[in-house]
Formats: structure tokens, sequence, C-alpha cells
């Protein structure tokens, strides 16, 4: 400390720092010197000065007896007289300069406070989140370089203020509005797969996790309504994944719940979604009560939009899907529309939300895993997102008819075209036209007869023994007598794969003819070496092997459905 600072280093008036640049005419802020100093003019070592260059200091400053350059003035003393100039000159800043300085400090301080801020809402956002175990019934979450599968649930179950009028008084929550939806590995397009309430399934055995932790098997029971693998028995959402898998052997990534009240926060939080109606309606069981036409609803009416049922179609489950799939392309619409996008405002209010109004599964229990879901999600285009239903008839075991079964003829080639990646709409697929001309001219040509295929098949990836039937198949129903078993793959496929050498293409031809399988599944490459010690083609069955002589060839179109409609249309219901 400096003599001149010495006994008043505790006591500086913040006024006393600013001091007359008599070169600028303008106030500086002048802070104690780190180094000590004498107030007797003398020789100084050099410091640095404030422009940042090195410089000695002047012994004294002219025209100021006793002071040193740089030093500030006590209060009450004169100011030089004008016009005198130090032997070194002040540079001058810019006033830009100053005003930079300033805002960038202001911005930090801004950036500091917003990132805090940030923090504490992402904390209250988690904090919202609901979760459930998945029980170990999905596949452990979606993956983003993979196609994504996420089931969504919503109950009859009564909770919150307003919703006694709604739904079953002493339900625990069925899976009563079951939707499948598929997003495509390319995310150029998704199928949202409506499951009735009423279609009579086998719930199978459900491991599910108690609230002391441990866990209990929950009995399954067959020919039952679908909407009873959740609530009834204490059989939790986790459950209703098991039984989605068992009916299309789909197995769900993730799984969301929605009750009551979600319908009715979300519709409030986006500002409404827009409907329409072929003819009046008057549901005294929903209290939907709306005119024909085009209508904005949210909060209660929305509620009641999707759960009347007696007002529209035959008056059953299968003409309320049909309002519900309605309702969530209208949603997504104003979802994606530029009025909630740029809206801050409503998106943090969505967000709010819909954190509390979901229950999730436990691999979902994050905003930043819900962030990167929306993220996948907001890819798709909504003219590419089909809204369908799992075909069904009614069923026969029932004169007055209630419930409905899966229709064996078309069920199945639907299952088959979620699992094989295929869009119910026509979307332009990013795969060049080059390659796909280059798959199909591998199955043109001669082939040659089966007994001269010579193939050794490996099980990839498909249920255990497939290699063994498949061989039997081959060699007993097909000819390929010079065929054999070599185990298990190194590596687990997706697809089924056929690698061959250039001199055996025929070959390949033949045994792509009888199997089915595609012109992407032959892989040109080199042949191996058989117990025999000749040469061979390798076959390596993925899971998509369904079983000896079941074609493995991918559709490339999806099947007809008895009805569907896309995101991007609005239907008015009859």
């Amino acid at each position: 400390m400096d003599a001149q600072g010495r006994g008043r280093a505790d006591n500086i008036d913040p006024a006393d720092q600013w001091v007359l640049n008599p070169n600028t005419g303008e106030y500086e802020l002048r802070l104690t010197p780190s180094a000590p100093q004498s107030s007797v003019p003398g020789p100084r070592r050099p410091t640095s000065s404030r422009a940042g260059t090195d410089a000695p200091r002047e012994t004294a400053a002219r025209g100021v007896p006793g002071q040193v350059p740089g030093q500030r003035r006590r209060r009450g003393e004169p100011e030089p007289p004008a016009g005198r100039r130090s032997r070194r000159p002040v540079k001058k800043k810019s006033k830009a300069k100053k005003v930079l300085l300033w805002t960038g400090g202001s911005m930090a301080f801004v950036l500091v406070a917003v990132s805090a801020a940030g923090y504490l809402y992402v904390k209250h956002l988690n904090d919202n989140i609901t979760s459930v175990s998945d029980d170990g019934a999905s596949t452990g979450g979606f993956s983003k370089d993979k196609a994504i599968n996420l089931l969504v649930i919503g109950t009859d179950k009564r909770t919150g203020k307003g919703n006694e009028g709604y739904g079953d008084a002493g339900s625990v929550g069925h899976a009563d509005t079951n939707i499948l939806l598929h997003i495509s590995k390319d995310r150029s397009n998704a199928t949202a797969l409506s499951i009735p309430r009423d279609l009579i399934v086998d719930v199978p055995d459900c491991p599910t996790q108690q609230s002391d932790g441990s866990t209990k098997v929950i009995p399954g029971t067959t020919g039952v309504r679908f909407n009873t693998s959740l609530g009834q028995d204490g059989r939790t959402p986790s459950c209703t994944v098991r039984t989605v898998t068992e009916l299309t052997g789909i197995t769900p990534d993730n799984f969301m719940v929605a009750d009551f009240n979600a319908v009715k926060t979300l519709t409030d939080a986006v500002g409404g979604v827009e409907v329409c109606l072929a003819k009046d309606i008057d549901d005294s069981d929903s209290h939907l009560k709306l005119s024909k036409g085009t209508h904005n609803i949210s909060g209660e009416t929305a509620l009641a939009f999707v759960r009347t049922r007696h007002s529209v179609g035959f008056g059953g489950d299968l003409s309320r899907i049909q309002l519900q799939q309605q309702f969530l392309s209208a949603l997504m619409r104003k979802l994606s529309s530029n009025s909630t996008l740029t809206s801050p405002t409503k998106l943090l209010k969505l967000a709010d939300v819909g954190t509390k109004a979901l229950t999730v599964d436990s691999k979902l229990d994050s905003i930043g895993k819900l962030k990167d879901l929306g993220l996948e999600l907001g890819k798709l285009n909504p003219k590419n997102l089909t809204f369908t239903t799992i075909p069904v008839i009614d069923n026969p075991a029932e004169k007055v008819k209630a419930t409905v079964v899966l229709n064996d003829t078309k069920a199945p080639p639907v299952f088959q075209a979620i699992k094989d990646d295929v869009s119910f709409t026509d979307v332009k697929k990013k795969q060049a036209k080059a390659s796909k001309d280059a798959a199909a001219a591998r199955l043109e040509g001669s082939k040659s007869a089966a007994s001269e295929v010579r193939v050794r098949i490996l099980n990839g990836g498909a249920a255990d023994g497939s290699a063994q039937k498949a061989l039997n198949w081959l060699q007993n129903d097909e000819g390929v007598l010079k065929s054999e078993n070599a185990g298990n793959a190194d590596a687990k496929l997706s697809k089924t794969t056929l690698e061959y050498a250039p001199d055996q293409a025929a070959q390949a031809r033949e045994l792509a003819s009888i199997m089915g399988l595609s012109g992407s599944a032959l892989k040109p490459g080199k042949s191996v070496t058989n117990s025999q010690g000749l040469p061979a083609m390798t076959l390596t069955l993925g899971k998509d092997f369904q079983g000896a002589g079941v074609p493995l060839t991918t559709p490339t179109k999806a099947p007809d459905v008895d009805s569907k409609t896309t995101a991007d249309k609005v239907t008015c219901a009859k």
C-alpha cells in the first residue's frame, strides 16, 4: 500500500476512484496501484501501462508538484490548467469500444443468468416427469440410427378436477386408446397403428416391479379384451408392451401413458386444434355438442371429442378410433405449425404441460431423453404419417357383437410391413436408383440346377435350430443336396445374406429363387471351402428368417388396409 493510501484502504469513497483525464476531458476509473508507490517523486521501475505497453513512468507530473502520473488526485486538489499535457499523452479510447465493452459485460451477465435459469427450468421439467419400470418388456430404448417403435397408451382413469363425468368411476386405468407408432429408420415416414381396446387377445405372464422393489409375476389370461392388459390384476404398462409384442411380433422401444387430463392440458397449451364434423353431434354420454363444420377445440371439448362414439359411424369403438386419429392428426399439424414453433411462450408451456401430463417408461425418464426423441419425431413430414387400424372382424363367438378378433388374412401382412420398415404412403426413398438397379440385376441371368448348388448354412440371428431346419428343407424338398449346416455365424444379422464368388452367380440366382431372396440379399464376394474341401457359397440366416419355405423377399409396397389417412389431411367425421 502506498503512502497516500495508507490508513484509508478500507475507507475508500468510490467517487474518489473516478478521475478527470485532462487529455480527453472525460472521467476515468483509476484503481489503487497494485505495486507499492511513494508520494515522493523519484525514479520508478517500469510497469505495464493501462494500454498494455511497457513504458517508464515519469518522475513527476508537470504542473502538479508531488503527483506521480497515473496516481489519482485527492478530493479538493485543483485540476491541471486547461491545455496542459503530460510528456507522454494517454491514448484515447473510442466511444465505440466503450460501448462494446459495456455491452459485452452486460451480455456475459445475462448469459450467466439465463444459464442458471435454464438449469433450474430443466430441473423443474425433470421433476415433472413420472416414470415406471419397463420390466424388461421393451427393447431397452430407441436408437437414433434405427427404426423406432413407440407405444402410446391412453387410459380411462379418472384423475384431476373436472373428470368426474368421464369413463368408469371405478377404473384403475385400462388401456383404452392404444397406438403403436412406427418411425422408419430414415425418418422419411411413419405409421400409427391403432389397436382396438375390445380386441380379443392373449395377455402373457408379466413380471412386474412392485413398489418395494421386488418383482411379481402377474399370471396371463387368454381370450380377453386388450384393454385389460393394463390395470387389471395390478398390471402396469410393461404388460401392455408384452401384449403388443405377443400380438404383432413387434417389440416397442418405449412407451408413454396419458390420461384424461393430458388431452385437456395439451390442447390448451397449443391454443386448440382444428377438427371437422360432417354432421351435428349432441352426445349426452361424452358431453360433446358441436355443429356440422370445422371447429377449434381444446380442454373439455377436446376430451369429449376423443371420448364420443355413439354419435359417429356405427357407434362403436372402431368409429371412435377414427375420431381419435383425426384428433391426433390435427394435434401434430398444430405442433409443427409456425404459430407453435416460433412462440417461446407456447414451447415453454408445452414442455411444462407435456412433462406433467405423460407417464413414461424408465428409459425415457429425463428431459434430455425426451428431447432426443422429440428431435427424431420432428424429422417427420405430416403427409408421410399414416394412421390406420389393425384389421379385425366381429367376434364370431358372440350373438350380440361387443368385441372383435384379429383378421387372420389381413393383419399379418400389416405387421410384417411394419417390421420390414415399409411405408404405407408413397415416399421417395433416399436409396440411389443405380443401387436399386444393381441389386435387381443380380437376379437376372441363367440359373444352375438345384443339384449343382453348393452352400454352407450359418445361423446369424434366426431362432435356434433354424440352420438345421433350412438344411432339411433344402435337401428333402428342394433338391439342394450339396448343402451343409455350418453352425452359428460370428455376428448377428438383421437380414439374411448369401455371399458368393463371381463364378457362382448362377448358383446364387437359383438359391435366391428357391428361398425367395431379394437382390439386395445377394452379396458378391468370395467362396469358402466346405467340409469336403470344395468351394461353396455362404448362406447366413438373419433375424428376418421366419422358417423353412417362408419367402424372405422384403415387400416394397404395404398391403391394402380397410381405412387409412395421413396427418396432413383434414377429414370430417361422419
